[in-house]
């Protein structure tokens, strides 16, 4: 077989699951593979590359984030070449016609969605698959898996699943023959330890988690026996502190470490207190090519630009071998970061629960701060399988013989719920297929009536309603992103809705359902609306970039105020806005569908203010706002742009196209046209 003479290259022997996924891809099939973190599921996407291009066909690769993407994008290109390399993120388009194109899927799911001729591509690499039950944006994958090309060959990699038997079953009934493969042996061991700090003794206890019985691995006993120790009034054991834990791992030569806090600002603190208690991590020659390597991999972005970004609190953390990452950073700061740590440079990275996703950070030990994290909503307690993704980065291959995996004691978790949390295990993966309004006019423009039908009730969500033998309801008449299904009742909820909107007419798109297609917002209906109704109409570029911030931006924080418009056309144009969402929120409470969520004009000033050209440094002087979420938010803005420029332009709306033209000019320029290494 072909992808023998792959494996044969190699200068180690790969693990037979490796290569039986390969196999089965060469045979034609498509495959689900479930493994650890750090198991090496990459290396068979490269035997699924080499295969594509043994055959002269196209192999595309995708990923959730455009971090992963960026970093894919530069391991392949120094593997195959820069040449034989692509990328589409929506922030970047390079070399997209090569043979081996990485991208996120939602880019793929465009590419279907749009009619882009995809025969020359034989198989997609679909990583971090379970990401498909991410509320907000796992319905993309289903799309893609439904909708893609027949006789592409889909080859998902995914973390650990406890339903991977029926997640492959769906599967097949999508893509046909396809096999599942599961490993659930860590390529390096992991032990498990339990660490709290010890008030009279004045030191760090770090303990097994667990010991081994006949009966197999039981919680450690010794933990229970020592926090039962009275001393009077005064508590003995408290959470041991962050330098003292670092310094502890340092005396027993377990760094590299990941130390996971579930908090940006809990970070960024984290890494200046270890910094600021003396403590050093390089040496001289290290700080010298740490230093070489950060001007190295920032010099794309200006002087002025990386002083408001904090470069020089960053580089001395980084010369210190101390580093955090978050989504706060802007791209380049991160993937300096994550190059440092790869390469052995730096030795600490305080790190959120992001970190946990897909992206190439392997450390001997791993941190976890506590066990409880904040939702959004509330503050809830980790599963086992979220423990075991986290600690799945603990344990270099080839480098360590045992990965270490520390949690620290919390007065607020009884001693056997940590147990219970820290045991390795996995979760079951749920759909979170809704079909969207733009979803809606898609299958419109591409399917009849009942092939749409057809396809909804071929997704994983409804394949799981199945399954779940829930009672159907009593016979009811049929309806003219139904037969008693939920996602078909919701789906002919919303084409009435958009029918009563003027979007579709007895299956067919109207203008305005057109221009729906091109928009891929959370908010879609309501932006097409605005420009339907024309509340763009007769703005500036810079009034323009900050109404469409409103529906690129969500507050973090509920304390988030807004400072006011700048102009008072643009407070009319954001009076208009609010009447016509309220219409939106109407209509669909009218149909009994989920509202959408309302604009919020919190980054409208800063967007005015950049469009107008206004510096970094004195944009981000005294606001709240990180520069990560900054540049992440105005590319959101200016993708949001790109946009309205297609739909105007198929609603034939010419004077918005121009100012469309302008505003990716101003926008689109220092550090957000910087975005990262790629």
């Amino acid at each position: 077989m072909k992808v023998h003479s792959f494996f044969d290259s190699l200068p180690f022997r790969p693990d037979p699951f490796q290569v039986q996924a390969a196999e089965m891809v060469e045979m034609g099939r498509s495959v689900v593979v479930t493994a650890p973190t750090g198991t090496g599921k990459t290396l068979i996407a490269e035997a699924v590359i080499h295969l594509s291009l043994s055959n002269a066909k196209r192999v595309f690769y995708t990923t959730p984030l455009k971090a992963l993407s960026n970093q894919k994008f530069r391991d392949f290109g120094q593997i195959y070449g820069t040449g034989r390399v692509g990328l589409l993120t929506g922030d970047n388009t390079i070399n997209h016609d090569a043979p081996i194109v990485v991208m996120t899927t939602e880019v793929l799911r465009n590419m279907i969605y749009t009619g882009t001729d995809l025969t020359a591509v034989d198989a997609v690499i679909l990583d971090e698959v379970h990401y498909l039950q991410d509320r907000f944006r796992g319905a993309v994958w289903e799309e893609v898996i439904i909708h893609a090309p027949p006789h592409i060959r889909l080859v998902c990699l995914s973390a650990t699943v406890s339903n991977a038997e029926e997640f492959t079953g769906w599967l097949r009934t999508r893509r046909g023959p396809t096999e599942l493969i599961i490993e659930d042996r860590r390529p390096v061991r992991l032990e498990r330890w339990w660490s709290v700090w010890d008030r009279f003794e004045r030191d760090i206890h770090l303990l097994p988690l667990y010991i081994e019985t006949p009966a197999g691995m039981k919680p450690n006993p010794a933990i229970t026996r020592l926090l039962a120790r009275r001393s009077g009034r005064r508590r003995r054991f408290s959470v041991p502190n962050r330098v003292a834990v670092v310094e502890h791992l340092a005396f027993l030569d377990l760094l590299p470490a990941i130390y996971f806090v579930f908090s940006r600002v809990g970070c960024d603190d984290a890494a200046d207190r270890v910094v600021s208690s003396g403590s050093r991590l390089t040496d001289d020659d290290e700080r010298a090519e740490i230093r070489r390597r950060a001007q190295e991999g920032t010099n794309h972005i200006q002087d002025a630009d990386l002083g408001a970004l904090g470069y020089d609190r960053w580089l001395s953390r980084l010369e210190k071998g101390v580093a955090s990452h978050h989504a706060g950073l802007v791209p380049a700061f991160k993937e300096v970061t994550e190059q440092l740590f790869c390469d052995g440079l730096v030795k600490l990275v305080f790190a959120t629960e992001t970190l946990s996703l897909g992206i190439n950070m392997p450390a001997r030990t791993v941190v976890i701060d506590r066990l409880s994290k904040f939702t959004g909503e509330g503050h809830e307690l980790l599963l086992p399988g979220e423990f075991t993704q986290l600690t799945g980065r603990a344990g270099r291959r080839g480098i360590d013989t045992v990965g270490h995996g520390v949690v620290l004691h919390s007065p607020y978790v009884p001693f056997e719920r940590i147990a219970s949390i820290a045991q390795l295990g996995s979760h079951p993966l749920r759909s979170s297929f809704r079909p969207t309004y733009n979803m809606l006019v898609n299958l419109v423009a591409n399917y009849s009536r009942q092939q749409a039908e057809r396809l909804l009730s071929a997704s994983f969500a409804a394949f799981q309603d199945r399954r779940a033998n829930r009672p159907r309801p009593k016979k009811q008449k049929r309806s003219s992103r139904s037969g008693g299904s939920p996602l078909l009742d919701r789906f002919h909820r919303s084409r009435r809705l958009l029918e009563e909107l003027g979007y579709l007419k007895d299956w067919k798109l109207e203008p305005k359902g057109e221009a729906l297609r091109v928009v891929y917002s959370d908010l879609d209906l309501l932006l097409v609306e605005a420009i339907g109704y024309r509340i763009f109409g007769g703005l500036e570029v810079q009034e323009l970039a900050a109404l469409l911030s409103t529906f690129a931006f969500e507050p973090r924080r509920d304390e988030d105020e807004f400072e006011g418009w700048p102009t008072e056309r643009l407070e009319r144009a954001w009076e208009g806005l609010g009447h016509l969402a309220e219409e939106v929120f109407h209509a669909e409470e009218s149909h009994r569908l989920p509202l959408s969520r309302s604009p919020h004009p919190g980054f409208a000033r800063l967007a005015y203010d950049w469009a107008g050209g206004v510096d970094l440094d004195e944009l981000m002087e005294d606001n709240p706002l990180e520069a990560g979420d900054f540049v992440r938010t105005t590319r959101t803005v200016l993708d949001l742009i790109r946009q309205v420029g297609d739909a105007a332009r198929v609603l034939d709306i010419e004077d918005l196209e121009q100012t469309v033209r302008e505003g990716r000019k101003v926008i689109d320029r220092g550090v957000v046209a910087a975005r990262g290494l790629a």
